[in-house]
This record gives structure tokens, C-alpha cells and sequence, in this order.
């Protein structure tokens, strides 16, 4: 069986998980008493490199790095993500660290709050500035989410380092073709269901939760929204609805499978004001056609009453072969798939609120 190193970022530090003899075994809590909002495996290395943003209430938001994984921990002296004084701002949370693709080795994109993106290109020690998203001018105009405005999703082309793709809440999907250098909002479909009837389409202001790409056709790609599940087939120039067969199309998290193309994962939960699953239930809902159909899969998930929560960033997937699935909630438990979603098991349980799960083979 493969080697999967599970990383669990909690409101509380990070937990780290291995799986040994049939079962899984944990380390932690590193960075106790600092919410980890975003965790980044660096597997392009010849010694996988973790990203940590951590975000301590005392000292504010850093970012670690481990190039042994997780037995240490280097902080550099100076921020590796700050604000230039001429933006008059300061950085409040890191919600994203994402290594990109195999053509743009050294590369890491930071999302930030306030809502921002980071290029690093000595594989994460130094970030600066995408100041052509931060000059944007509907920047302005960008609301802030219930969770705070942020840059919570990068999307990379694995064999076009031009082709970038950022989530922003709240100001939707914005696009770049040409590395960074230029960005246009790509939300051409998507609704925006907080708004009046007459305004549900804006070309900007979607409230979009979290977007995935399709492992064989990079250009498909996969979003939950505030109200909505979608796809694009062109990169985001255009969005259709996939919500038909889910019990709900409110949701924070979506995963697509590493090998796979047409398969995703959501986590449904009630559009009311209580936003649990549906029915109390906790169940991952799987597609195998890109979102023409959803099937339940519920094999060794809990059958009684169900409240925990998935967040955006606390659902993925793995690159072990068949495919690993995992998911946290805000409950402090962590469940993991070893067949693709076909079964569950327990991995953990009794952790802080569960904020986000990454998962690779090292």
C-alpha cells in the first residue's frame, strides 16, 4: 500500500497522520494554539517540502516549511508573506499555499486575507505581490464573506504555467492567461443567489466556495458555490450547473480524483441558516460523468444523526493509486477512503475544528 502522509489542519495546530498496520497514527499538535488554515505538499521535490500557514493570535500569520516531514520545523526570520507598505494593508490569514504545476518548478501561490495572491519561486521560503490581481479594478469592489475576503482557491495548468485561476470570496473566479501578469473575472454562468432576481448573473461578486480540476482534461473544472454546484469545460470562460441528484447545492468543499477524469467528490449541507447535512446524514456524494449523475456514499460513515460540517479546504483527495478520499469537520473528526469513496473509515477523531485536510503519497 502506498505511503499517505494526511495533514489535518485545525483551529487548534496541526495533526499529522500515517497509516501504520491497517490503522492510522497521529502527531501532534504542531504549532499548538495556532489555527492552521492552509497546508501544501510539495511532492515535485526529491524530499517532499510541507507548507503550514499558521496563524497564532499573539504573534499573527507565518508560514513554516518542514523538508522532513514534520519531525522539524524552519520559520524564516524575516515574514515569507507581507504586504509592501504602499498597499497600506497587512496580512491577516495565509489560506491557500499551492505548488504549482510540473512546468513552473519552484513555484508556490499564496492566497491570502485580505484578498491578495502570492508568487514564490524558490518553492515557498520568499512570496511576493501579484500586484496586477491587487491593482484589479474591481478589487475595490469585493465583498467580504462570512469567513472574511480572501484568495482561498489557486488552480494551475499542469503543462501551461500562463494559465492561472484564483476563487476569491467574495468576488468569484478570476482568470489569467498570461502568468500573472493580466486577470479577467470568469464567472459567466454562475449565480450570485443573495442578489435580486434581476441580478443573480453579475460578471463579478459570486460568493464561490471552493473550485477543483479534472485530472485528464486540466481545462474541465469543478465549483461549489454559495447556492449552486457547476462545471466548466473551457477553463471557466463558462459555467453550466451539475447540481441535478444532489439533496442539497449549498456545500463548502469540492475534490476531484488524481487519476480519474469525470470524478468528483461534494459534501452537501442545508441552504438554512442551520447549514448541517442534509437530513442529518453525513454523506459524500461522488460523480463519474463530470456531474451528469451523483451517487451517495455512505459505507462506513455514521448512520445516526450527523452535524459535523466539511469546510472548503477539509475535503481531498490523494495521488496513491486506486484513490484516496478524506474529509474533516468542524466535529474534530477526520474520515479517509482508501477505494475511491467506496468505503470509510474513522481516522481520527476528538481533534479541534477540523479547517483543512491535504493528503499525498511521500
Amino acid at each position: 500500500m502506498d505511503d499517505v502522509l494526511l495533514a489535518v489542519g485545525t483551529q487548534k495546530g496541526l495533526f499529522l497522520g500515517r497509516r501504520r498496520d491497517g490503522g492510522w497514527g497521529f502527531t501532534g499538535p504542531h504549532f499548538p494554539m495556532q489555527a492552521v488554515y492552509s497546508v501544501g505538499i510539495d511532492t515535485r521535490r526529491a524530499v517532499p517540502r510541507l507548507l503550514v500557514g499558521a496563524d497564532s493570535s499573539h504573534w499573527g500569520p507565518s508560514v513554516f516549511r518542514s523538508d522532513d516531514l514534520g519531525d522539524s520545523w524552519h520559520e524564516p526570520a524575516r515574514p515569507a508573506v507581507t504586504f509592501p507598505e504602499d498597499t497600506g494593508t497587512s496580512l491577516e490569514r495565509v489560506w491557500q499555499l499551492h505548488p504549482a504545476g510540473p512546468a513552473a518548478p519552484g513555484v508556490v501561490y499564496a492566497g491570502t486575507q485580505p484578498g491578495a495572491l502570492f508568487r514564490s519561486e524558490d518553492d515557498g521560503e520568499t512570496f511576493g505581490l501579484v500586484r496586477s490581481l491587487w491593482d484589479h479594478p474591481q478589487r475595490p469592489q469585493w465583498e467580504a464573506g462570512f469567513g472574511g475576503q480572501a484568495v482561498h482557491t489557486v488552480v494551475t495548468h499542469p503543462s501551461d504555467p500562463d494559465l492561472v485561476t484564483v476563487a476569491v470570496s467574495t468576488g468569484g473566479v478570476y482568470r489569467s492567461k498570461d502568468g500573472g501578469a493580466s486577470w479577467e473575472p470568469s464567472n459567466s454562468g454562475v449565480q450570485a443567489t443573495f442578489l435580486p432576481e434581476e441580478q443573480r448573473y453579475p460578471e463579478f461578486g459570486q460568493c464561490v466556495h471552493k473550485v477543483a480540476q479534472d485530472a485528464v482534461d486540466p481545462d474541465r473544472l469543478y465549483l461549489q458555490n454559495h447556492g449552486g454546484v457547476y462545471r466548466s469545460d473551457d477553463g471557466g470562460a463558462k459555467w453550466t450547473s451539475i447540481a441535478a441528484g444532489l439533496p442539497a447545492d449549498f456545500g463548502f468543499a469540492v475534490a476531484s480524483h488524481k487519476h480519474r477524469g469525470g470524478v468528483a467528490y461534494v459534501f452537501p449541507l442545508s441552504a438554512d441558516a442551520f447549514r448541517m447535512p442534509p437530513d442529518y446524514r453525513c454523506r459524500v456524494y461522488r460523480t463519474e460523468d463530470a456531474g451528469g449523475t451523483w451517487t451517495a456514499l455512505s459505507r462506513g460513515l455514521p448512520d445516526d444523526p450527523s452535524y459535523g460540517v466539511v469546510l472548503r479546504d477539509a475535503m481531498c483527495t490523494d495521488d496513491a493509486a486506486p484513490g484516496g478520499v478524506y474529509f474533516g469537520n468542524r466535529n474534530g473528526e477526520v474520515y479517509a477512503s482508501a477505494d475511491q469513496g467506496d468505503s470509510w473509515e474513522l481516522a481520527v477523531a476528538h481533534l479541534p475544528d477540523v479547517l483543512c485536510v491535504r493528503a499525498a503519497v511521500v
